[in-house]
């Protein structure tokens, strides 16, 4: 499964890249107006930073289909063919929409995905990614981990080439339990990277080797005892 970073913040996607094994990042309205700053510019310091090789996913922000395949069009030119996903809601328009992108070799990821049945739809379009929405699911009752089960099965039943990039996490339990549905990618916000690796007991035992290595060898390290 692989680990997407969801947010335009620039310090944090750059320390994200340093530190963890970071697959791509995702954006969308929201996020984007969060930095309060060019758009143009903060595209172009995100794909700089990130690269061809991860993938880059930003949302539209029109609603019609025509208005969207131009938008995709332009920020394919933007930011580059390799590796870009321009995320569509799923709506009619949206639906339209993806259609014409794949047809002109833009990778679509449709997002706004609630019920298993939208994914379906979303994949008989063309999508190359669905993005169902865990914690906003969870937050009316819905369970988003089971959604997210059965639109992997639903999958795997008509043999569906498209993807699962579950989004919308609060913790490191939602992550694993998505994980085991066998889903593709999740796309989480940077604190979530930093909690999914922490463990008090890790660093317990990081303690316990210091000290146990100390005792005989005191402030040496192993290049001190090497070289």
């Amino acid at each position: 499964m692989n680990f997407l970073l969801d947010t335009a913040h620039v310090d944090s996607i750059k320390r994200c890249c340093e530190f963890f094994p970071v697959a791509g990042v995702t954006t969308n309205p929201t996020i984007i107006s969060k930095e309060n700053t060019d758009f143009k510019s903060l595209i172009y310091t995100i794909r700089d930073i990130i690269g061809f090789d991860r993938m880059l996913h930003i949302q539209t922000t029109s609603t019609e289909a025509k208005d969207i395949v131009k938008e995709a069009v332009e920020l394919d030119k933007l930011v580059g063919r390799k590796n870009f996903f321009i995320k569509i809601p799923i709506t009619a328009e949206g639906l339209k929409a993806a259609k014409e992108c794949k047809e002109a070799g833009i990778g679509v990821t449709m997002t706004a995905i609630f019920t298993q049945t939208q994914a379906l739809i979303a994949s008989n379009a063309g999508a190359d990614y669905v993005a169902p929405y865990i914690n906003r699911l969870d937050n009316i009752v819905s369970d988003g981990v089971h959604v997210v089960s059965e639109i992997a099965e639903v999958f795997r039943m008509n043999n569906v080439n498209t993807k699962i990039l579950a989004a919308s996490f609060k913790n490191v339990e939602q992550i694993h339990k998505v994980a085991l549905t066998g889903a593709d990618s999740v796309t989480i916000n940077p604190d979530i990277f930093d909690m999914l690796i922490y463990h008090p007991l890790t660093y317990y035992a990081i303690d316990d080797f210091d000290k146990d290595w100390e005792t005989v060898y005191g402030d040496k390290k192993i290049l001190d005892l090497i070289k």
